[in-house]
């Protein structure tokens, strides 16, 4: 009997024992290494960066990703000032976005963060970061941030170039026509309907046509018309389009759906951007905003009271 009672104590001492390290280990894991105006940022918080950074194939020491954080911490309450603050909704919608990028869903994304040991909220407090940072820099600097005609037509001056060889950009309205082909079909399925699209393409001298003869057909859908113009389109499709009449259809490719084509309605010069300064523009725009969001960046951080603990105040040097 006394044994028993014995062993029970000791069996009691230890479990307590283990739980206080336990304990002592998850403290340590949730410690404050900063605060950021009155808001925490915790050593697990930096792991859970750092392992971030693995999955994507980033190499950043323990202060650079701490110093990313703390930047995460004074845009999100930037934002708040001037009432930018974007909803769950359009977190969890941006997370679906950049798993769907991955062909994953949500869930499928949200998986394969749990088997590297991270927590969506650690991509999701990124992602909001970065939502807001964007806004603000668009909302508050919209007019400096204005990439004018004088300051394209200089930069390709500057580069030689007086954008000749791409001078003339068209508007292209267009019909998308898909001749379905369900997935689990044979190749033989895919290889009628093309056949099929071929010996249609020659019906067809107008968008009126194609718009009458593809109605028609089962299994065939013609989309509404799309307008775009050169500087919307990859080169491989506007060299396609250049190159076929008007009224016309290009020609059958086999894509997921089925075998597609596009019915041209129509092509005219636009005064639009043309792909050159379509690119020129976007670079320069780009620049714009990276130099406006260091320096508004490091203006909103120096009025940040930022306090570093215990170790972490060492490894900062502050």
């Amino acid at each position: 009997m006394t044994k028993n009672i014995l062993f029970r104590i000791v069996g009691a001492t230890l479990f307590c024992a283990a739980l206080a390290c336990g304990g002592s280990e998850a403290a340590r894991a949730q410690s404050v290494a900063v605060m950021v105006n009155g808001e925490p940022i915790t050593t697990f918080d930096i792991e859970q960066r750092m392992r971030l950074d693995k999955l994507s194939h980033q190499t950043r020491s323990r202060q650079q990703v701490l110093d990313e954080l703390i930047d995460e911490k004074v845009k999100v309450r930037e934002g708040k000032k001037y009432g930018v603050s974007p909803s769950d909704s359009d977190i969890d919608s941006s997370f679906a976005s950049m798993g769907s990028r991955m062909r994953m869903s949500s869930d499928q994304l949200t998986k394969m963060l749990a088997a590297q040991g991270i927590r969506p909220e650690t991509l999701k407090s990124k992602i909001k970061a970065d939502m807001v940072w964007t806004s603000l820099i668009r909302g508050r600097f919209k007019d400096s941030l204005l990439v004018g005609e004088r300051d394209i037509q200089a930069k390709l001056a500057a580069g030689g170039s007086d954008d000749k060889g791409t001078a003339e950009s068209f508007e292209y309205q267009m019909r998308p026509i898909v001749l379905i082909v369900s997935r689990s079909s044979d190749s033989g399925a895919m290889e009628a309907r093309r056949k099929e699209a071929e010996s249609l393409r020659g019906r067809v001298q107008s968008c009126a046509d194609a718009d009458r003869i593809f109605k028609a057909l089962p299994n065939t859908a013609i989309r509404s018309t799309v307008v775009k113009t050169s500087a919307d389109l990859p080169p491989a499709l506007r060299e396609i389009l250049d190159k076929t009449p008007v009224g016309q259809l290009t020609a059958p490719e086999a894509t997921r759906q089925g075998i597609e084509m596009v019915a041209l309605c129509g092509r005219k010069p636009t005064t639009a951007d043309t792909p050159k300064k379509r690119e020129i523009r976007e670079k320069m725009f780009a620049e714009k905003f990276q130099a406006k969001s260091k320096d508004y960046l490091r203006e909103v951080r120096n009025a940040a009271m930022i306090e570093y603990r215990g170790t972490e105040a060492g490894r900062s040097g502050r």
